[in-house]
């Protein structure tokens, strides 16, 4: 039980015979274990050189145990050390493996999958690997997974997995759709709404990808459901750059108090910025500095920049050029 801590089985056996005595002789534990004197005295030598036994002043020569918080704490901890060091040198060669063999193979970039249930295994696969991020393009009438069957998001949003998904505004006519996106809000999920998406997508954390390659599904076409597995290449790089494409024009999506979802139509709002956001907002995408539109207004920089951050709230958008987007977008200048 302690070779993890660096002991035979026989060291192990001494061991345990001196921490269950205060002293002991070669010989007698030679008659307690049944072993031969020679072989006890060897691995007594073991022993104090790995610090686990010390002789004693007795005469004979008796010996004592190590207490084992002395002896064995630390050695499983710089094992465990070393097997952190090791399975992270392990992990850095299968990325260099798997960096290589895609460079001769194509089959190690894409793979093709088959089958709605095969499809199904892959995407929750995916997300129980998933540590930081999902992308989703969600489209209406599911291919594998109907809408509010994909439990392993909530999973992954409660072990802290940031999800971003996208939604078309035909897949809120899909029965419980709204109800499922609620419930996806509300767990976590960060959604977004777009009159029409080009295609189906799923991406885990910018390394692996899955995009159906033909309709098909229970409410597709008849065809059998056939996607792609992408890997770390120029074509996952530009699934992403869509994704981040699309999401900047979308509109956020809202769970109102009585429980609806607001922006499901993809259509943005009619302007709700005052007389004072439009000509701070005109002054911001025109370039001036906080310091220079705080004096143009007579505003203090606090409060222009508090201005600035109530619009990106309302635009849903995480910086000042996504802002200045979104305004453009939506008629705000």
């Amino acid at each position: 039980m302690l070779e993890a801590a660096g002991l035979t089985a026989i060291e192990e056996t001494v061991y345990r015979l001196l921490v269950g005595t205060a002293t002991a002789s070669a010989q007698e534990i030679a008659d307690g274990t049944g072993l031969p004197r020679d072989s006890v005295e060897a691995v007594l030598a073991a022993l104090r050189g790995k610090g686990l036994a010390s002789p004693t002043d007795r005469d004979p020569l008796h010996y004592a145990a190590v207490p084992p918080d002395v002896a064995l704490l630390p050695r499983l901890q710089r094992n465990a050390d070393a097997l952190d060091k090791a399975r992270t040198a392990v992990t850095d060669l299968l990325d260099s493996y798997r960096s290589t063999r895609r460079r001769h193979d194509p089959g190690q970039l894409i793979e093709v999958i088959t089958g709605a249930e095969a499809l199904r295994q892959h995407l929750r696969q995916m997300q129980d690997n998933a540590c930081h991020e999902m992308l989703w393009f969600c489209k209406a009438q599911y291919v594998a997974m109907p809408s509010g069957s994909n439990r392993a998001e909530y999973d992954a949003l409660a072990r802290g997995v940031r999800y971003r998904v996208l939604y078309e505004q035909a897949f809120f006519d899909d029965e419980g759709a709204v109800d499922n996106v609620v419930e996806g809000v509300r767990a976590g999920e960060v959604a977004r709404s777009v009159p029409h998406l080009p295609l189906r997508l799923a991406v885990a954390d910018r390394a692996i990808a899955i995009c159906p390659l033909v309709p098909g599904g229970p409410q597709g076409s008849p065809q059998v459901a056939t996607a792609a597995l992408v890997r770390g290449s120029s074509l996952l790089e530009a699934l992403i750059s869509l994704f981040e494409r699309y999401w900047e024009t979308a509109v956020p999506l809202k769970v109102s108090a009585s429980g609806g979802v607001e922006g499901t139509d993809g259509v943005v709002d009619a302007d709700p910025l005052t007389e004072t956001d439009r000509r701070l907002l005109s002054l911001l995408v025109a370039g001036v500095a906080d310091k220079a539109i705080a004096s143009q207004m007579g505003l203090s920089r606090r409060t222009v920049q508090r201005h600035i951050q109530h619009m990106m709230t309302l635009a849903g958008a995480d910086t000042r050029m996504q802002l200045a987007w979104q305004a453009a977008r939506r008629g705000w200048l």
